[in-house]
């Protein structure tokens, strides 16, 4: 198994308090930006915030950005401003200091006001505060280190005898909230459940299957919050991220579930009408504008699990295979997706983008530029691109997906995808539905001098010793003689327990450059990226291998 995922590394950020990044830097990441020469809309958007924050979009103090912010609140609570600046400072100001650090200083601005015997500046500091709860109070049930700050900003309020400012930084309004639209739990597997091929694929048609494989990415996608996003820049992964672990793990589980419903049929002629109907499913996908379901399905049938199937692939007409070269090319990742972002951009209305592609552009973004400039002011310049870009995906969440969805199917077909096979066991029905036989004869060329498909108990010892212990039991008719059957038997076992046990048939691995949807062979997760997205083996020139 020759492909293996690379590990990107979090990026070097400055400190809080670090001035910017040489300009060489800078320069270097900009000339290979990841954004296409033609503006987007979050361009656009940006460019118009830029004009309307006026001298703060060159860059301007954290005290001054707080200060910004504050003020945009006249006496009666209400915003005297655009409401642009407060947008994005609440929902990007992790990228240069934490929630708890951030409240931490507008304590200290109450407590300078409360000295200085202004309550006009305490009461829209307070309003300020109110704003952030409001609007984004998820913010407060995820940071414990925020929540706990709060508690101490509320205790200094209360100690001041204030019962309006006491009301307006309630967070007990905050418990009452629906957030199950917004929170999911972690995904982890159960290989205790029983397997069973889908029946369901061969009852739906594929417009209904497609609509309803939408269904369930939008309703995945959906989910995934500001807040998210911003924890994946600041950590740079989705690790401890439930909501997009759960949005990779549905791409990934429905690229299994196309893999296996290709292998759960036993003959090369229906496993190809299973072929045929996904390449279908991708078609209807793509009409929806479903790219991330329209990726998983074809990275699906790409994968060297069932693009080594010769006996398969060649009962699949010349016409479908066509369209499946049209759908590849599609989503290739050739021009940092230049085809697909193209056909992305024109898009209206409804539609799913590829997320990897999509975070791959905010970590992009987040590296290139710096946190602060060469005066020490923050760069606003990167908070506003980045909020733009994150809202621009945010934004999806509210256009309602064209179709109806059959609760009950979507049910069963959440079941249908819940198989939790392991890639190895994914690769050895594979391998038992057509199996290689490039090891045998070259084994019975040099073994079996009669040609008669049999080797000797002897000359197969001679064979078993290239090997530390047996894989299976060999010459089970106990004629004394060993069939091609047999050896081939052998082989694929030995095959599969040293890939277990990480022995023999060693790899030589180089970075590579995939222009087509791949997945990784060993942990069988998508490969991201703009070029080298993973490991090769250079040695390896089996047709299963990536």
């Amino acid at each position: 198994m020759g492909t293996l995922g690379k590990a990107r590394e979090a990026p070097r950020k400055p400190s809080h308090g670090s001035r910017a990044a040489p300009k060489a830097r800078l320069e270097a990441k900009s000339a290979s930006s990841p954004f296409p020469s033609h503006p987007s809309l979050a361009q656009i958007t940006q460019f118009r915030m830029m004009v309307s924050l006026g001298h703060l979009a060159k860059g301007a103090s954290l005290d001054d950005l707080i200060d910004s912010c504050i003020q945009s609140f006249d006496a009666d609570g209400n915003l005297c401003r655009s409401n642009q600046l407060l947008q994005v400072m609440l929902t990007m100001h992790r990228i240069i200091i934490s929630s708890a650090e951030l409240l931490q200083k507008v304590m200290t601005l109450y407590k300078e006001a409360l000295a200085k015997n202004s309550p006009g500046l305490c009461l829209k500091i307070c309003y300020f505060v109110r704003y952030w709860i409001t609007e984004f109070w998820i913010m407060f049930k995820m940071d414990a280190s925020l929540t706990n700050t709060m508690e101490e900003f509320q205790e200094l309020v209360k100690a001041n005898g204030e019962e309006i400012h006491c009301r307006l930084i309630d967070t007990t309004q905050i418990n009452a909230r629906d957030w199950s639209r917004k929170l999911t739990q972690r995904i982890k597997s159960n290989t205790s459940k029983k397997r069973k091929v889908s029946l369901l694929f061969d009852h739906l048609e594929p417009e209904e299957l497609s609509e309803h494989l939408t269904y369930l990415e939008f309703k995945s996608f959906r989910r995934i919050s500001f807040s998210d996003y911003q924890n994946y820049l600041v950590n740079s992964c989705v690790k401890e991220n439930p909501t997009m672990e759960r949005s990779i793990a549905l791409c990934n589980g429905i690229s299994q579930w196309v893999q296996l419903m290709v292998l759960s049929r036993p003959t090369p002629q229906l496993r190809a009408e299973v072929f045929i109907k996904f390449i279908h499913v991708a078609q209807k996908l793509h009409q929806l504008q479903n790219f991330n379901t329209l990726m998983a399905v074809i990275g699906g049938l790409c994968h060297s699990s069932i693009s080594r199937l010769k006996e398969t692939s060649s009962h699949v007409p010349h016409e479908i295979n066509k369209i499946l070269g049209e759908m590849t090319e599609l989503l290739s990742s050739c021009r940092n997706y230049d085809n697909y972002r193209r056909a992305y951009g024109e898009c209206t209305h409804f539609k799913i983008p590829i997320l990897g592609v999509h975070l791959k552009d905010l970590i992009s973004l987040y590296e290139a530029m710096p946190d602060y400039l060469e005066d020490g002011k923050v760069n606003v310049h990167k908070l506003l691109a980045l909020y733009n870009h994150i809202n621009e995906l945010v934004q999806l969440q509210e256009v309602a997906p064209p179709l109806e969805a059959n609760k009950d199917l979507v049910h069963l077909l959440t079941l249908s995808l819940d198989l939790y096979y392991t890639e190895d066991e994914i690769y050895e029905l594979s391998y038992a539905r057509e199996p290689r036989n490039h090891r045998a004869p070259s084994v019975f060329k040099n073994y079996d001098h009669d040609q008669d498909g049999y080797i000797s108990q002897e000359e197969f010892e001679k064979i078993a010793a290239s090997f530390p212990f047996s894989f299976c039991v060999m010459d089970k008719d106990r004629e004394g003689l060993i069939s091609r059957d047999e050896i081939t038997a052998y082989f694929m076992r030995a095959s599969s327990i040293y890939s277990k046990l990480g022995l023999g048939f060693p790899h030589n691995f180089q970075e590579t450059t995939y222009l087509k949807p791949t997945f990784c062979d060993n942990c069988a997760g998508f490969l991201w990226g703009v070029i080298k997205q993973g490991y090769r083996c250079k040695g390896n020139k089996y047709p299963e291998s990536r």
